[in-house]
């Protein structure tokens, strides 16, 4: 088996898992709130990172590491996990795990217009019209069919939805010039983010032992949205010829994860829903592909 076809098996779980998550997030917070939700998930999350890079034999560039080095992963722990979790969790308390979703996967678009004023890049007429195109599908999705009054239903839950995409793309500008290795930078990132969330969490709510339901789907989260799926990714993009093969995998996860979202959380999908996201991710292909040229 040559290298590409390995790293679709690395890839391919991946992309499942990240399609299931959602779900998790619904069905924990069925029954605690998002600052538990956060809690459980993180701690999950730091503790399976920390295995990991024990496990790729990489303990040791935690002692290579600069003063300078550790006060940044404070920083980039603030905004992921504790600050872009914080939110996101917040607006699937709120949302419909299938416009939360999607508008949570704007951050590509996301990222190139924080690109233009972070980065001091330039952007074409044609990268404006992807964006648009996307955007045009975040306007389907958030008005989940009320067209004719032009009303959000939720429109904190719209926001706080974007919101997230925003920091998660802030936080991958902050780590853009970072050359340290990547698990090691989101380990550490994790465990600083951590103190900011028990801090929260002993703040704003309580830490409790959920129920078996929250508790597993939390754990779950931590594992597959945060922890062992960061590590399938990556090795995937290690072995791959073609990583923009493996990348492009990713644009099927918020189309995937609506089948889950209807079929365990129960959810029936709005057409609007499909329309919207076919937008949003044509804008992304379309501006990915004047990248590459």
């Amino acid at each position: 088996m040559d290298n590409q076809k390995k790293a679709y098996l690395y890839a391919i779980p991946a992309v499942v898992f990240w399609s299931t998550v959602a779900t998790a997030f619904k069905i924990a917070l069925n029954s605690i709130n998002f600052f538990q939700l956060l809690f459980y998930s993180s701690l999950v999350a730091t503790i399976t990172l920390f295995v990991i890079i024990i496990i790729q034999g990489k303990l040791y560039l935690l002692k290579k590491l600069t003063v300078k080095d550790y006060l940044r992963y404070i920083v980039t722990g603030f905004f992921n996990p504790f600050f872009y979790y914080l939110i996101l969790f917040k607006a699937y308390s709120i949302l419909p795990a299938q416009i939360a979703q999607p508008l949570n996967f704007t951050w590509p678009i996301m990222l190139v217009l924080l690109s233009i004023i972070f980065l001091k890049q330039k952007i074409s007429l044609k990268s404006i019209g992807a964006i648009f195109i996307s955007f045009f599908g975040v306007i389907i999705i958030s008005l989940q069919g009320n067209y004719s009054s032009f009303h959000i239903d939720n429109a904190f839950g719209v926001f706080l939805a974007l919101g997230s995409s925003i920091i998660w793309a802030f936080y991958w500008i902050i780590n853009v010039k970072d050359k340290n290795d990547e698990a090691i930078k989101l380990f550490l990132s994790f465990s600083f983010g951590f103190v900011f969330i028990f801090i929260a969490n002993i703040s704003f709510s309580k830490i409790i032992i959920p129920e078996f339901p929250a508790l597993s789907a939390s754990v779950y989260a931590g594992l597959f949205e945060m922890g062992i799926t960061f590590f399938l990714w990556m090795k995937a993009l290690q072995i791959s010829h073609s990583n923009a093969k493996i990348c492009n995998l990713v644009y099927l996860c918020p189309f995937v994860s609506l089948i889950f979202i209807h079929f365990i959380v129960g959810e029936t999908i709005y057409y609007t829903t499909y329309i919207g996201l076919i937008f949003i991710v044509s804008g992304i292909l379309i501006q990915n592909f004047i990248d590459k040229k």
